[in-house]
């Protein structure tokens, strides 16, 4: 049921805003809404109730944006194990009250509090146990498994009736909870490694290996507008961040009991070990990088590590790649559609390729006719390689080609310029720029700003 992502379920368009909301907090949930009332969902459903029952069929949880009484008419026909319960959640459509029916064992309350979180407003909690020792014994967490199930009504019921518990074994997820240890306590809690039958009053859970996840997401060009859901729910679910200093800062602020590991900017191998062994604690991890990941970016250094120095203890960790807007995505955007045809993506850096490479590579794409989008064209160690890229491509484009100038493109000192190739020099262009250079097709008009737009049109 773990696995399962959460479904958010709107009956009208006004309940839109809060369930987007929702899902930024929620990696993997999607949005289901009824066709003929609201539009721009994951999901479209055609039948209210059908579609609720058949995701809680599924073991899904599930978030409503209407009255609790609906949503209660709606599943009362299935229920009947309690234990077996996704969490059910009914939420108002501004966001003002969180409320868990179903699911308690399963992690509804603990799904409500996030939530809640989001909005600023405190969950309505009314499970007592919960509520007076604040901890969930029939619902613990990763890495622990109760055993007994069977046995927590009646035994959370003796501890409300004012039984004392003794502890044994490590439960550090207890430490700060109101029960009444006593070492002489007639009902018992108790942590193992090895599955056994629990005795009389007792709770018994079972240790079990928490299993990891590194995700490696991009932040796009900078704007956390321009981030998807699923990158900034990662970011808020996440226990450690690691990347490079300016981009960590980026996708900060950050909560108190969430680790940053900054790194020097060349360190790529080495942050990808560091975030893979993280995880393959138990911990969930995020690996940061601006853009794309898959893009000239971290994404390859993890795959690069765990397909040429894999570590045993790395088997169990569950990797994912998160995609972002892309540096050259951004600044086409910008500008209109300069990528609206076949086009070739060149880093100009010389850290991992030799420079013959990438002016043969150049050549190569511009007599082809490609549209040319130059990553990381220039830098104080290189500042010579640009000119020597340009005169490559100037022996196949005329000098009239339309060129866009992004920097900073989706951060607060963006800048952009539409210039010729023959008007282009290296002083115009630092290490923070991304280059488009058109194709023999390319078009630059004006805009009515005062700009111009620049667009590779679709048919040649």
């Amino acid at each position: 049921m773990a696995e399962l992502k959460a479904a958010i379920v709107v009956l009208n368009a006004q309940s839109l805003t809060t369930a987007r909301r929702i899902r930024e907090a929620l990696p993997g949930a999607r949005i289901h809404g009824l066709a003929t009332r609201v539009g721009g969902v994951d999901r479209e459903i055609d039948d209210f109730g059908e579609a609720v029952r058949a995701l809680y069929g599924e073991g899904r949880p599930l978030i409503v944006l209407c009255a609790a009484g609906i949503i209660i008419r709606t599943l009362a026909p299935l229920l009947s194990d309690k234990r077996a319960e996704p969490p059910v959640l009914a939420v108002a459509e501004d966001g003002s009250a969180v409320v868990p029916l179903l699911g308690a064992t399963n992690g509804a309350n603990d799904l409500a509090r996030r939530i809640a979180a989001v909005f600023d407003v405190a969950p309505a909690i009314t499970t007592t146990g919960e509520l007076r020792f604040s901890v969930n014994l029939l619902n613990p967490p990763p890495g622990f498994r109760l055993i007994n199930p069977e046995a927590g009504k009646g035994f959370v019921s003796d501890l409300l009736s004012g039984a004392k518990v003794k502890l044994v074994g490590e439960a550090p997820w207890l430490a700060a909870s109101k029960l009444a240890f006593a070492e002489n306590a007639g009902h018992v809690i108790s942590i193992v490694d090895t599955p056994r039958t629990a005795t009389e009053d007792e709770l018994l859970y079972l240790r079990e290996a928490k299993r990891g996840r590194l995700a490696v997401i991009g932040l796009g060009p900078g704007d956390k507008a321009q981030a998807t859901p699923d990158v900034l729910a990662e970011l808020a679910a996440a226990e450690d961040i690691f990347g490079y200093e300016t981009y960590t800062k980026m996708a900060g602020p950050f909560r108190a009991d969430q680790v940053v590991h900054a790194s020097d900017n060349r360190e790529e191998l080495q942050r990808a070990r560091a975030a893979l062994a993280c995880a393959a604690k138990g911990r969930r991890a995020v690996l940061v990088s601006s853009g794309d990941p898959g893009v000239f970016a971290m994404a390859a250094a993890v795959m690069e590590v765990l397909h040429e120095a894999p570590d045993p203890n790395w088997a169990d960790v569950e990797v994912a790649i998160l995609p972002g807007i892309s540096a050259a995505f951004a600044t086409a955007a910008r500008v209109g559609a300069p990528l609206g045809h076949d086009f070739a993506a060149i880093s100009l850096s010389d850290n991992l390729k030799p420079f013959e490479v990438i002016t043969g590579r150049l050549e190569a794409a511009a007599k082809a006719d490609f549209v040319l989008a130059l990553y990381n064209p220039i830098s104080k160690a290189r500042p010579w390689q640009l000119g020597e890229a340009l005169a490559a491509i100037r022996k196949h484009r005329a000098p009239e080609t339309p060129v866009v100038i992004g920097r900073d493109v989706g951060r607060p000192a963006e800048s952009l310029d539409v210039v010729t190739l023959g008007e282009l020099t290296p002083d115009m262009v630092d290490s923070r720029t991304t280059l488009i250079v058109g194709s023999s097709r390319t078009v630059a008009f004006p805009r009515g700003d005062g700009g111009s737009w620049v667009y590779t049109p679709r048919k040649y």
